[in-house]
């Protein structure tokens, strides 16, 4: 294992000098192609010795250093979507020091941040909101009078998104002087799927057929005078002979490429030549995710973001841990269930690995749909699905269900269609930052009428709630977290009564009402507070029987979650107990009114009081103020 990443090493010779794009374009040009193999040596080092998003990054760093050196950054901006791949940009924007210190707390930002640095125009880590950002901001320069260029890089994944081609309908209709970057590596963080993606490489191998062709045939005409003017007189044009023209092209862009992403010469004469280019305009580039590192070129979807590793022997084994992700929990209840019943259908927007589905996709292929990174078409696809008198299951994160808002409200909870959405990454997600913290979900959903919200407090219940929403009638959500479970045995499926909490606890005068996964916590401050605790398990309905019996028994009530305090767990408690004239002061513990950063998920929970000594010390400095 690396102890630390040395500048003075003698193989950052060049590198070491570039503390800013202005530096770099200072450099020869002769001297890049060095530049890009210390800033790949420099990336192996730096990740290795403190994990994060890998092989992205090693697939663009050509791209990079070409888009620093021909444009004049931070005049002309750089719009990365996503940002896994904004590790290089980061080492040459002036964070090169800082780069080991990524995703973790008061560290970089595991993505562009605009309150970060000046070259981050766009703060990023969904997918696919590049090119709507860049056009408006070219809009805007174009109003200004402003001698501005804006790039937008955009992989083949997420230009699949219906976000992406609203905008360049747009674009293409306006056309304004916009250059995309159509960076293909066939990959997401899964491998890319759908018809476009196939049409696409499709296309790009008849293009360069008929490239040769146009060629070939030029000569020969040439060659055959009379044949020529034979075919000038008939009409035909050579170019409308050979054409393919690309659906961008059809969006109203001009189409350069595709050319070799990792030829840094031929990618500056290209973008040279696209900067004096006006217009809206595409250029397809062609990368190899993880280039350079022979175990991420193999397998990039295990390579997509890696803890620490020694790079000789590549990333360590899993420890024998017995106890099971809840998304490994999830994926073992799917392939159970689909074994007994064939109406079952999964659906992922291009989150295979990470949601569990790997095994359930190749045991049971005709019931698995990847839809690509489309969270609204999952949605809609899932209430059609419904209505045919299948059972939809969407897994899918936390954060990236509320891209799909609309479509849960008038696509299947108006309908009172019978959906079951498995939210994974619900609460503190932890190193990806603000973009990724599923912190809203209970709130945005708990307004949504026929939505059931159920928040298992550990494995065996997670597996007992996603029976229970399975076999209900209407709309269901289960929401679990990322991570690990607490390693308590798994019961025989049963199905959970509808809106009822359990009491774990009988205590005096105050009652804590848990909402999820923090219960080890409330466990452990109720017995030291000689606290009533209540499993509440449903956030709607929640259950009034027992909550109006617990409020005339105990003279305080807390309420425990890991969702934004605002319209959450805690929020349905108050509007009940108020509702009913039941006077008993309440204390809401969950997350703040604030976009949370990055860190490991105990860290945050930690700064947050988020852990059993945080909580108790809230509880007993409330307790202390109005008692």
């Amino acid at each position: 294992m690396n102890s630390t990443v040395n500048m003075n090493n003698i193989k950052y010779s060049i590198l070491k000098k570039i503390n800013n794009p202005k530096s770099l374009r200072k450099l020869p040009q002769k001297k890049l192609k060095f530049l890009c193999q210390e800033l790949r040596d420099f990336l192996l080092d730096s990740v290795s010795y403190s994990s994060g998003h890998f092989a992205s990054g090693l697939g663009v760093i050509e791209l990079t250093v070409a888009l620093h050196y021909v444009y004049n950054t931070p005049i002309d901006y750089l719009i990365w979507d996503v940002g896994h791949q904004a590790y290089p940009h980061k080492i040459i924007t002036g964070r090169r020091d800082q780069i080991t210190s990524i995703r973790k707390k008061n560290g970089l930002h595991p993505f562009p941040f605009r309150e970060e640095s000046k070259y981050d125009v766009l703060s990023v880590g969904h997918s696919s909101t590049s090119i709507s950002a860049g056009l408006g901001i070219a809009v805007t320069a174009e109003k200004e009078n402003k001698n501005r260029h804006v790039v937008c890089v955009i992989g083949d994944g997420a230009i699949t998104a219906g976000m992406a081609f609203e905008a360049m309908n747009h674009a293409g209709d306006i056309r304004s002087n916009l250059l995309i970057i159509l960076n293909d590596n066939s990959m997401s963080i899964s491998e890319n799927v759908g018809a476009l993606h196939k049409q696409n490489s499709n296309y790009f191998l008849t293009n360069n057929i008929l490239s040769i062709l146009k060629k070939n045939s030029q000569k020969i005409f040439n060659k055959i005078p009379k044949f020529k003017q034979f075919i000038k007189k008939i009409g035909l044009n050579l170019n409308k002979i050979f054409s393919n023209e690309t659906l961008f092209e059809k969006l109203g862009f001009k189409y350069f490429g595709p050319y070799d992403g990792h030829n840094i010469t031929s990618l500056i004469t290209i973008l040279k030549k696209l900067r004096v280019t006006h217009g809206p305009k595409l250029l397809h580039i062609l990368t190899q995710k993880g280039k350079g590192y022979a175990p991420a070129e193999k397998d990039p979807i295990r390579w997509h973001a890696v803890p620490k590793f020694n790079l000789k022997i590549g990333i360590p084994p899993n420890k024998n841990n017995s106890i099971q992700t809840y998304s490994t929990i999830f994926g073992n209840w799917l392939c159970d269930t689909a074994k007994k019943d064939k109406k079952l259908i999964a659906i992922t927007p291009a989150m295979k690995e990470g949601s569990g589905l790997v095994k359930f996709s190749k045991k049971y292929p005709h019931q698995y749909f990847d839809v690509a990174i489309a969270e609204q078409h999952a949605v809609t696809f899932a209430a059609g699905l419904a209505i045919g008198g299948y059972k939809p299951i969407v897994a899918i994160y936390s954060t990236f269900l509320q891209r799909a808002y609309d479509q849960i409200i008038h696509d299947v909870a108006i309908q009172n269609l019978s959906v079951l959405f498995a939210i994974d990454r619900a609460g503190i997600v932890g190193p990806d930052g603000p973009t990724h913290q599923g912190a809203l979900d209970l709130s945005y959903l708990r307004c949504i009428p026929n939505m059931i919200i159920m928040t298992p407090s550990d494995e065996n219940e997670c597996r007992l709630m996603l029976y229970t929403g399975y076999h209900q009638s209407g709309p269901t959500a289960v929401r679990y977290p990322k991570g690990c479970g607490i390693g308590v045995k798994f019961t025989k499926l049963y199905h959970i009564p509808v809106g009822k909490g359990v009491i774990l606890r009988k205590g005096k005068n105050i009652a804590i009402l848990n909402f999820g996964t923090l219960l080890v916590q409330a466990n452990t401050v109720a017995h030291e507070l000689d606290a009533t605790l209540i499993d509440m398990r449903f956030v709607k309905p929640i259950d009034k029987i027992l909550l109006k019996k617990v409020a005339i028994n105990h003279q305080a009530l807390i309420t425990l979650e890991e969702n934004v305090i605002m319209g959450g767990a805690g929020s349905a408690v108050n509007e009940f107990l108020m509702y009913q004239k039941i006077l008993i002061p309440v204390l809401n513990i969950g997350l703040p009114d604030y976009f949370i950063s990055q860190g490991s998920q105990q860290e945050i929970r930690s700064s947050l009081g988020l852990d059993s000594q945080g909580i108790r010390k809230k509880i007993e400095n409330w307790l202390n103020q109005n008692f």
